[in-house]
């Protein structure tokens, strides 16, 4: 059984909402069509051993799980060296949205609240933003506080985040990764937290240092991941940055290792600092945000800094408004309208 299904087994088993469909891997094609008779298309076919994307094909109608189901499988394999892969409905404009908890060795479990991870190219994670501003204060303590009963049911120790899938009003799991998030800043941000410090506390035996009523949220918290890549075709840019001058101010944070001399090589992630802004609410963040990507000056290597200028000037970013297709979407229409 892929890791991917035993999650999903374990949050069925722990009360968490989960997305329907198979009950295991899928072996074959025609078991691959009747479970999309039996969930209803569109669906979606995963791999079961691993995630980022890799190894996820759509299949809208009966006459695409042939492709969908082979496409996956091979790209599965070649992934995580596991072909196993499974099915689920295929949401049409959902949210991601996460939960950070934090556990101890003591049977203590918090939640961190939620953080919305919607702006996504190719179920890559782009910009992410706390609190999410699709939910509202009773949501966000219902899905805060199922999560935090379930880990807790569960025994984990450490710090993590439950991932789900946010449509009309309902939650879906999806997964939850055993670690710090490259977006964990937005809820250090929010909650005044520092989640590393708590993390290695926890491993050394200790007690959390709060408690769930110590949990206070304040503001808005926005990260964005600044990669070295072509903003437009998100081609990788390795190479020597010539000129570096990182924003300031209130509110602003930059995580990163980079300056004015250092080559970034072609053999990781171009993921090469996370610009994180804070404000009272989401409009001054927004603003402050704003101020900071133009402040921010990357020569050298192509950057996706210029995305987020133009991410800032959109009205449904700036309404809050959008699902995990909107960034692909808005992008290809854009493309097609140059062309």
């Amino acid at each position: 059984m892929g890791d991917k299904i035993a999650a999903k087994q374990a949050a069925i088993d722990t009360g968490m909402p989960v997305v329907p469909g198979s009950d295991g891997g899928i072996a074959t094609e025609e078991d691959a069509k009747k479970w999309g008779k039996k969930i209803g298309y569109p669906v979606l076919i995963k791999a079961a051993a691993g995630g980022g994307g890799r190894g996820m094909k759509v299949a809208r109608t009966a006459d695409d799980v042939a492709e969908a189901f082979s496409t996956a499988r091979a790209e599965a394999k070649a992934a995580f060296g596991n072909d196993e892969v499974y099915m689920e409905k295929y949401l049409t404009r959902p949210r991601h949205i996460e939960i950070q908890i934090v556990a101890d060795s003591h049977g203590n479990v918090i939640h961190l609240g939620e953080r919305d991870c919607s702006l996504q190219r190719r179920h890559q994670k782009v910009l992410e933003e706390a609190p999410s501003p699709a939910l509202n204060a009773e949501d966000r303590a219902k899905i805060g506080r199922v999560t935090a009963e379930a880990i807790q049911k569960l025994g984990y120790l450490g710090v993590g985040t439950v991932e789900y899938l946010y449509e009309d009003g309902e939650f879906y799991f999806i997964e939850m990764n055993t670690r710090l998030q490259v977006e964990h800043p937005v809820t250090e941000m929010i909650t005044g937290i520092d989640l590393v410090r708590e993390q290695i506390r926890i491993a050394d035996g200790a007690p959390l240092s709060v408690k769930q009523k110590d949990v206070k949220f304040n503001g808005h918290a926005i990260e964005c991941r600044v990669n070295a890549e072509d903003p437009a075709t998100f081609r990788p840019s390795p190479g020597k940055i010539t000129g570096f001058h990182p924003p300031g101010g209130l509110g602003v944070r930059l995580d990163s290792a980079i300056y004015a001399g250092y080559s970034i090589p072609p053999n990781y992630d171009s993921l090469i600092g996370k610009l994180i802004v804070h404000g009272r609410d989401r409009a001054e963040c927004l603003m402050r945000l704003r101020r900071a990507l133009g402040e921010m000056v990357i020569t050298g290597v192509e950057t996706t800094i210029p995305l987020f200028r133009d991410l800032m000037n959109e009205p449904d970013v700036i309404n809050g408004d959008y699902s995990i297709h909107w960034l692909e979407q808005n992008l290809k229409a854009k493309a097609e309208a140059e062309t």
